[in-house]
């Protein structure tokens, strides 16, 4: 090892912290010297060396539309740097949960979040900061025909979206990104882009993304990606055959779809190999007998361009024949160990002794699988037409979407990139696939893998068979593939023990927040006024809106088991587990039930104002629970 000689380099330290912190702000640029003269090798090509650019650190910082114009290698469009606000600015929204559509909503820890993927990311980013093991997306391919989100939070009031013409009379918030819109792919790299920043944030640092994308769109997805994740956590543009039959085209038949694959750091995080398959095991046979059972051969030569001077040499086998090694190749062992594999009946030379020599590898040696590889042939990850068939049998005929992706797919990814307690995010849920996929894996190998799916409730046309079947909207197709699916894997599985299975999911609703509007600057209250706003939240809102408004703003996982149990006739939640109890008593709370929930011990105690009936109580609320659990956390909202 060569000694540096010299002090560290803190200014490569700053740029690699930053470039933890906001890869899409480190990029290349010419390295100079003391004069500030661009170098060169001694070929005269330009010396590069990573760098920041701070007009894009800049507005990372800021809140407004910071403009720039000096050159570097990026990928730029129009609207870059309202994405990058859009991305940043915070937004007073809540999630409101929704017993009647959800599904074991007091244990499961799935969720199921209706509304604008965009506040759900913003929502999450508290609760699921760096939680998420793996996200895998199939967001619209900007074919032309798609609609994409658009995203302005400048206003953030229902009538400025009606006003602006970015809803409808129904209040979606989808556009028609047609080829004829002049921003037709700065409006969808716009949309991108803001989310995946969002999305960064949640993946753990052994996180990893799936992004399924075609043609239209690969290249531009591939840089905001590189800028985004950066560049070296880019893993593989997986190729998945999704069809095996020949479309009559103009110009050429599409077969595949892309899925590119980034991780949050690659320095440590690898993917995991894929179980043996019934072809792959077929690989593995024993025609000599030996003892170490079932084993298949591989070349024992390999490409020279690393090899030792060592592995260069003419092997000598049993019987006497020699084999010299082809231009290029060298073998993979040194001749002394190659000698000791050919001694211990590791090396093959054939039936009869005279073949090419090749190395044994056990099936029963350590663990082992199969690598990765970047074309997902159909076999194992099926096709469109056989995910929509499939869909259409849980849906007893209906034809609902026209290209699903198979769950085959998914779960394949999921096994290659999860293990059995992972969180799994999907936030273009679309049909569920990746939540049956979750349900299904963990069917099949005992995981306990929980997913968030979030789908914005995008109306169905009315003239579809999905509207005539009564799905108002593909959120509410997203939900009701996931309880169909559930039975199915239930019933499929009639034979297993799957009591550690859950297929249950809680939906909740994003919406604005629970607390009251106030549009009046100080000067402007009456007396009435602040009589009425005595009770600061929405009449319409239910005691568990605030338990769950309260889970978001301290940033808990939004699927932590409830208990609902009452106390001196009054509702009272129990959250979480002995060590990090949260008790919510939020429509009514006195001393008495005080006395009554100190007894549970609870990490954290919140109640409303609205409970409270006297002014006083507050305090003595506080005093008690400071004489008789002093460990609690008293919150008011």
């Amino acid at each position: 090892m060569t000694l540096k000689m010299h002090t560290p380099n803190l200014v490569d330290n700053n740029i690699t912290k930053l470039a933890k912190l906001f890869p899409n702000c480190i990029t290349e640029t010419a390295k100079t010297d003391d004069s500030g003269n661009v170098m060169t090798d001694k070929n005269g090509k330009i010396l590069y060396e990573l760098g920041v650019d701070f007009e894009i650190l800049k507005q990372e910082l800021s809140h407004t539309v910071i403009d720039g114009s000096k050159e570097r290698y990026r990928l730029d469009w129009v609207g870059k740097r309202e994405a990058i606000v859009t991305a940043n600015s915070p937004i007073a929204k809540t999630l409101r949960p929704c017993r009647s559509e959800s599904v074991d909503f007091d244990t499961t820890q799935n969720l199921f979040i209706e509304g604008d993927n965009l506040e759900a990311l913003k929502i999450l980013q508290e609760s699921y900061l760096g939680k998420i093991k793996m996200i895998y997306i199939d967001p619209p391919y900007n074919t032309g025909n798609d609609f994409i989100y658009n995203d302005d939070f400048a206003e953030d009031t229902q009538e400025f979206f009606e006003r602006s013409g970015q809803v409808d009379e129904e209040g979606n918030r989808l556009i028609a990104n047609t080829e004829s819109n002049g921003r037709f792919h700065s409006d969808w790299l716009s949309m991108m882009y803001s989310r995946l920043k969002l999305a960064r944030n949640l993946l753990a640092d052994d996180g990893v993304i799936f992004i399924s994308i075609d043609d239209n769109e690969q290249a531009n997805l591939k840089k905001i990606c590189d800028e985004v994740f950066g560049m070296g956590n880019f893993i593989s543009s997986f190729i998945w055959e999704k069809r095996t039959n020949r479309e009559n085209r103009k110009q050429v038949s599409y077969r595949h779809d892309n899925i590119l694959c980034f991780c949050k750091d690659s320095n440590i995080f690898s993917l995991f190999q894929l179980p043996m398959t019934e072809k792959a095991l077929a690989n593995y046979k024993n025609p000599d007998d030996d003892i170490r059972g079932l084993w298949k051969s591989d070349p024992a030569t390999a490409q020279a361009g690393h090899a030792t001077q060592s592995q260069f040499y003419d092997l000598i086998a049993p019987n006497g024949k020699v084999h010299k090694l082809e231009s290029g190749r060298c073998w993979l062992y040194t001749k002394e160990v190659m000698d000791k594999h050919i001694q211990d009946n590791k090396i093959w030379f054939g039936k009869d002794g005279n073949g090419v020599p090749r190395v044994k590898t056990y099936l029963n040696s350590k663990e082992r699988g199969l690598t990765p590889e970047t074309i997902m042939f159909s076999d194992v990850n099926k096709t469109n037409e056989i995910a929509k068939n499939e869909l259409k049998n849980l849906f007893k005929g209906l034809s609902l979407f026209d290209t699903p992706k198979p769950y085959q797919l998914i779960k394949n990814l999921l096994l290659m990139s999860s293990q059995e307690n992972d969180i799994i995010l999907d936030f273009f849920a679309g049909s569920s696939t990746t939540a049956h996929a979750v349900m299904q894996l963990n069917a099949e190998d005992g995981g306990k893998r929980k997913f968030i799916m979030v789908q914005i409730p995008e109306a169905t046309d009315e003239k579809s068979e999905a509207y005539k079947a009564g799905f108002a909207n593909i959120a509410d197709i997203s939900k009701e593939r996931i309880r169909r699916a559930r039975a199915k894997i239930k019933a499929d599985n009639q034979d297993k023990d799957l009591s550690h299975l859950d297929t249950g999911f809680r939906v909740l609703k994003i919406d604005t927040t629970n607390m009251r509007d106030v549009y009046y600057y100080p000067h402007e209250y009456t007396q009435e006024m602040l009589v009425d706003l005595i009770d600061n939240i929405k009449p319409d809102r239910t005691a568990e809106d605030l338990l769950f408004q309260f889970l978001l703003d301290i940033g808990v996982s939004l699927s932590l088991p409830i208990v609902s149990i009452e106390i001196n006739n009054h509702p009272v939640y129990q959250v979480g587990n002995d060590e990090n109890l949260i008790v919510a008593s939020m429509d009514y709370i006195d001393t008495a039930m005080v006395n009554e929930i100190v007894k549970l011990k609870p990490h954290k105690f919140v109640t409303s104002e609205r409970a409270i009936v006297n002014d006083s109580d507050k305090t003595n609320i506080k005093e008690r629970f400071k004489q008789l659990s002093s460990q609690t956390e008293v919150w008011f909202i």
